[in-house]
């Protein structure tokens, strides 16, 4: 056995040794990874993919939010359309466009627990992990695909003053500014700042304004004590506010003509009515830990606060159909409790203790105008002889909404070593309770004729209240084994099920309440299937073959991995045909998915870096009819089948002294083909976009001109049908940007 695993990973043969300037590659990660309280280990031994981005690629690579990771990561794609409050993630052929994340974030230990809020500035980051492949075991809910963990400098490792500044395309700026002080030798503490604001790249061609306008500003105060006795205190504070435009969507299709006149043309971004989406937030996570002989326990709690306003033309069109306004307040509790032991000998457990509450309210009116009320109510409902005239210029589809939900979990993971076989097992115990409680409503005065009678002034009045409720308890066991060549270097398999939760259709309340509307109109009953009101919770089982690898005495490291995905009720985004104005979540039957991954770093030389990272994903459905048309066999929409990053870095010393090293980085990052719909009759194809940028760098300041897909490529982030109509997102063209960091 031992031979066959040396042909297979024969490569990974050659000695090895570790260099400190990898440290703080996407690759290899050393100690300060204590700061995991749940992985313990350095990533690399343990069988799970990983890809960790250190402080130095995180400010030479200028990462400032999630979505800069995208390619970047293997198999790992966040497109960036709308405005923040869409942060779609699509990794291993999983992900949805609303509702429940397929990947988890948590920073400094302390889980995001809306997924509205994961974009946002990563101010300071000291390094990034995302792991691939269900996590639900240690992470629990809603991390089927993975969890992204964000760690933040610390003011006890870290003393200092630091200042950034950036101007780029789109008469956008950057600044940030950081402190970072011992008030005593086991106590420190840190302020953040940050503010941006954009003046956009996309031009709305019906107001001749910028619609993707931005402005954004923040804080954090991070405090940390240790007494040196194995205990340890570490609190963060942090605050954002966001205002916004967004939604740069324009029409494809033919032409829309009106009274002679053309009213948009395909492939221009025209819409009357604003959008945009503002944010508040505020989140504070306090960890204890304490570290005894022979085990350790750590309590993280954490507590978010959001209020959020999403407006929306949502016809996109310079046509008056209906806006969309959905504001939503929301608070989210966390407390994890985690017992994990502490010897070097052959056996590791750890024990965990999880429990949240969330509650949220949201208020979703849907605003019809004339011409909304004409071709969406009116027109449909004359039939059958019957004549309806309506002098309303609004009619207001009103729906609000209160939201709250509680679970818990236990949880345990032991660890096994045998030679050089390692033997993990795991389990979660999984609870959550949630909950929907409704109020649609609206008013509506219109004429009735029958025949040649003359129109009779009717009303139709409609005010629903209930109650949902979902109760789920899922068990997501997780297994590994591992062979081990040495630290580095290792083959490892595991089967692992992911767990996704089920939720309630909030965005097509008013679709439901214009269809009672209508039927109360022509028959006086309104009828409502409870099927498309919640949606059903999304499983999985993964399968993955992996390994680490170096050789060459660390000249070349990397990973692999090749996986295997079975998934039932796969939780999917539609719009519902014809004239609908909401959209929905529904449950594909099942899908399966499979692929592999490949990541490695080359350090030829001292000044030289290569890396690459590829991704591939053949994710189809197996099983799912909408009662329209069976999908089986065609790809699962928005996911991409390939994902690849490229880069080359190298370093030159200027001779002069207070000039520093000359650093030159090109690299490519390409994505697709992406099918954008289930009959997979609109593809967007590979596209592949360039990157450069030229870099002083001193160990008290660096400056550096940028730019991104530097060869103008068009290229489609987005694409979807509201009312027949098809729309797109392009992707942000050609920009420069001039970065100054000062350090002191």
């Amino acid at each position: 056995m031992r031979r066959l695993l040396a042909i297979l990973l024969l490569p990974a043969m050659l000695p090895a040794a570790a260099r400190p300037e990898s440290a703080d590659t996407t690759i290899v990660v050393d100690k300060v990874q204590v700061t995991a309280i749940k992985q313990g280990l350095t990533l690399r031994s343990q069988p799970v993919a990983a890809t960790i981005v250190g402080s130095r690629s995180i400010e030479r690579e200028r990462i400032v939010a999630l979505k800069d990771l995208s390619q970047a990561v293997p198999n790992l794609h966040l497109p960036d359309y709308g405005s923040r409050m869409t942060s779609s993630i699509y990794v291993r052929g999983l992900g949805a466009r609303i509702d429940q994340p397929v990947i988890g974030l948590n920073v400094d230990n302390v889980p995001v627990l809306n997924k509205d809020n994961f974009d946002s500035e990563l101010a300071d980051a000291e390094r990034i992990e995302v792991l691939r492949g269900p996590q639900s075991t240690l992470y629990g809910r809603n991390t089927m695909g993975g969890v992204i963990n964000v760690y933040t400098l610390s003011p006890l490792l870290y003393q200092g003053t630091r200042i950034g500044m950036e101007y780029a395309s789109g008469d956008s700026w950057r600044l940030r500014a950081s402190t970072y002080r011992k008030l005593a030798p086991d106590l420190g503490i840190s302020v953040a700042a940050f503010c941006t604001r954009t003046g956009g790249l996309f031009t709305n061609d019906h107001t001749g304004e910028r619609c993707d306008r931005e402005q954004l500003g923040g804080g954090r105060w991070k405090t940390q004590w240790n007494n040196g006795r194995g205990l340890r205190l570490d609190n963060t504070f942090s605050f954002s506010v966001l205002d916004q435009g967004g939604y740069p969507y324009a029409y494809v299709g033919p032409d829309i003509v009106r009274d002679g006149q053309t009213v948009v043309r395909s492939g221009r971004i025209a819409y009357d009515d604003p959008c945009g989406y503002r944010r508040t937030t505020l989140s504070d996570g306090l960890t204890i830990r304490y570290d005894a002989e022979r085990f350790s326990v750590s309590s993280i709690t954490g507590y978010q606060y959001s209020d959020d306003r999403m407006t929306l033309d949502q016809d996109f069109l310079p046509l008056s159909y209906f806006t969309l306004s959905q504001a939503r307040r929301e608070h989210g509790i966390t407390q994890d409790l985690v017992f994990r032991s502490r010897e070097a000998g052959r056996y590791r457990w750890l024990f965990g203790l999880f429990g949240f509450y969330r509650g949220s309210r949201m208020e979703a009116p849907v605003n019809f105008k004339r011409t909304g009320i004409e071709e969406l109510i009116l027109k449909n409902a004359n039939t059958m002889g019957l004549h309806y005239e309506s002098d309303a210029q609004e009619l207001l589809l009103a729906s609000d909404f209160r939201m709250p939900a509680c679970g818990g979990a236990l949880y345990h993971e032991s660890d096994l070593n045998v030679g050089r076989w390692r033997f993990a097992v795991g389990l979660r115990a999984d609870f959550e309770h949630t909950a929907l409680s409704y109020r649609s409503r609206t008013d509506f005065d219109y004429r009735l004729g029958i025949g040649d009678n003359e129109p009779q002034p009717q009303r139709a009045t409609i005010d629903d209240r209930d109650r949902l409720s979902r109760t789920y308890f899922e068990l997501l066991p997780r297994f590994s084994v591992t062979y081990s060549f040495d630290e580095l270097r290792n083959l490892y398999l595991s089967v692992a099920k992911g767990y996704k939760t089920g939720g309630f259709n909030t965005q097509l309340f008013s679709d439901i309440l214009q269809e009672k509307l209508k039927g109360r109109m022509v028959s006086g009953i309104d009828t409502t299937d409870p099927a498309l009101m919640s949606y059903r919770p999304e499983y999985s089982w993964n399968v993955e073959l992996g390994g680490h690898f170096s050789c060459s005495e660390g000249v070349v490291r990397g990973d692999f991995a090749l996986f295997w995905i079975d998934c039932r009720d796969q939780q999917l985004t539609v719009f519902p045909d014809g004239t609908s104005t909401g959209r929905m979540m529904t449950n594909a039957g099942r899908s399966r998915s499979l692929g592999g991954e490949l990541s490695f770093r080359v350090v030829p030389r001292d000044n030289l870096l290569l890396d690459l990272a590829w991704g591939y994903t053949d994710a189809r459905f197996v099983r799912y009819d909408d009662g329209r048309e069976d999908f089986a066999g065609k790809r699962v929409p928005y996911v991409p089948e390939h994902t690849l990053s490229l880069g080359a870095e190298w370093s030159l010393p200027t001779g002069v002294g207070w000039l520093g090293d000359l650093v030159l980085r090109a690299g490519a990052r390409g994505t697709g083909p992406i099918r954008w719909n289930e009959e997979n009759t609109r593809t967007q194809p590979f596209y592949l976009l360039a990157d450069a940028s030229l870099r002083i760098e001193h160990p008290r300041y660096a400056i550096a001109l940028w730019s991104r897909n530097l060869s103008d490529c068009d290229y489609d982030v987005f694409y979807f049908k509201s009312m027949g109509n098809e729309f797109v997102q392009r992707g942000r063209p050609r920009t420069f940007g001039i970065t100054l960091s000062i350090s002191y």
